[in-house]
């Protein structure tokens, strides 16, 4: 199929949902993605941090070879053997809980909702989130964001979600009332604008849950498997979630979503209360336990302090150069770039140079590269975002 032929059929069968960049990418490789053309580029942002092993990782590829010919789906009212192993695998990364499996950050979130509201025995059902959250497209997930952006145009929402400041302890309890059951939130806000929970704030809300019987659910499905530098971000603050949510990155690129609920509440749920038809399909779950794997054997979780912290150095060496830089942010390979002008551009000149980065909320550029990445590509990367940024505001060289 030719480049105009791709863009025809974009344009005549696909709804316009997305705002695409101009690449038609048919490969991949670690760092890497090949266009159409043959133009390699570096991945910097590879699917909003799907790909956290990077693409095609060989341990992923080798374990979808070897299921997708003995067996391809299974429905979840019979055993799955995969699914046992992969189960175990997250529990022992995590904390002693029960998973549930769907196909995406947002069924995960939705699942979460439903066992919280099962929790609250019909009394208590309203869950506070935060502002600048991001939680999914679904309309109980798109009800919990704390962004208007995303839910103008699909009123009426799911009524039970209270909207607070992030890191503010005070705002938090003045919004507790006998309604609530739960709060929600991202320890690192990616499409918020790479904003980091302090520590002190998220003990203060473990503790506030305990003594009132509220759930505390964390969002992982950006920070999850391996992305801060630990395999799970809340792993940073001393705490222990009632519900964690995992999505992206688990699949190693195929679809998945993981709700670990702890044992103390995982049973509420009963037979026939939740259900997922994909849900943790052989070949996906035989996939993660590839990222699993790959994560562990090649020191990821290390690698990625230690790239993220040379990153960040990097970032700030530049403020020197280009005065445009406000501030620089960032947990493990979740880094963001606060700019004093909008970002766009900065993203379209990147690309034009072959690589790949995001821009959130107008002025904030996003990169979270694979955990495997090396010194060489960061200061390549390094290097073309600098190019970037003197070329858009219009610095001489």
């Amino acid at each position: 199929m030719k480049k105009i032929e791709v863009l025809t059929n974009y344009n005549d069968y696909i709804l316009s949902t997305y705002t695409r960049v101009p690449g038609i990418f048919v490969k991949g490789k670690g760092m890497s993605l090949v266009d159409i053309d043959g133009k390699k580029y570096l991945d910097f942002f590879p699917g909003w941090g799907v790909s956290n092993v990077g693409h095609c990782h060989p341990k992923v590829i080798s374990a979808v070879r070897d299921q997708i010919g003995k067996l391809i789906h299974l429905p979840n009212n019979l055993y799955n053997l995969h699914q046992a192993k992969l189960a175990k695998e997250i529990i022992r990364w995590s904390f002693d809980g029960k998973v549930f499996f769907a196909n995406s950050g947002a069924e995960a979130c939705e699942a979460a909702i439903k066992l919280s509201r099962v929790f609250g025995k019909g009394k208590r059902f309203e869950i506070i989130t935060m502002d600048n959250s991001f939680h999914g497209r679904t309309l109980g997930a798109l009800s919990a964001t704390g962004q208007k952006k995303y839910q103008n145009g699909f009123a009426p929402l799911v009524p039970g979600f209270r909207t607070v400041p992030f890191n503010d302890i005070d705002a938090f309890k003045m919004a507790i009332n006998p309604a609530t059951v739960a709060v929600m939130l991202e320890l690192v806000q990616g499409e918020g604008g790479i904003n980091i929970a302090t520590k002190e704030y998220v003990q203060q809300l473990r503790k506030i849950c305990n003594e009132k019987d509220l759930l505390l659910i964390i969002d992982e499905v950006q920070t999850g498997v391996g992305r801060t530098g630990e395999m799970f971000a809340y792993k940073h603050y001393g705490i222990t979630p009632d519900i964690m949510l995992l999505a992206k990155s688990l699949g190693g690129g195929l679809p998945i979503g993981v709700m670990v609920a702890h044992k103390k509440i995982a049973d509420l749920l009963k037979p026939g209360m939740h259900a997922s038809t994909f849900g943790g399909s052989p070949v996906v779950c035989k996939a993660a336990l590839g990222v699993f794997e790959a994560i562990e054997k090649e020191k990821m979780l290390k690698n990625a302090k230690v790239m993220g912290a040379y990153t960040m150095q990097r970032f700030e060496e530049m403020k020197s150069q280009v005065s445009c830089i406000k501030n620089i942010r960032g947990l493990g390979l979740m880094i963001g770039i606060e700019l004093s002008i909008e970002g766009k551009g900065i993203v379209e000149e990147c690309f034009r140079h072959g690589l790949l980065i995001n821009c959130t909320q107008g002025n904030i550029l996003r990169i979270m590269p694979a955990l495997n990445v090396t010194k060489k590509q960061i200061n390549k990367a390094l290097f073309t975002i600098l190019k970037a940024l003197k070329t858009v505001a219009g610095v001489k060289p």
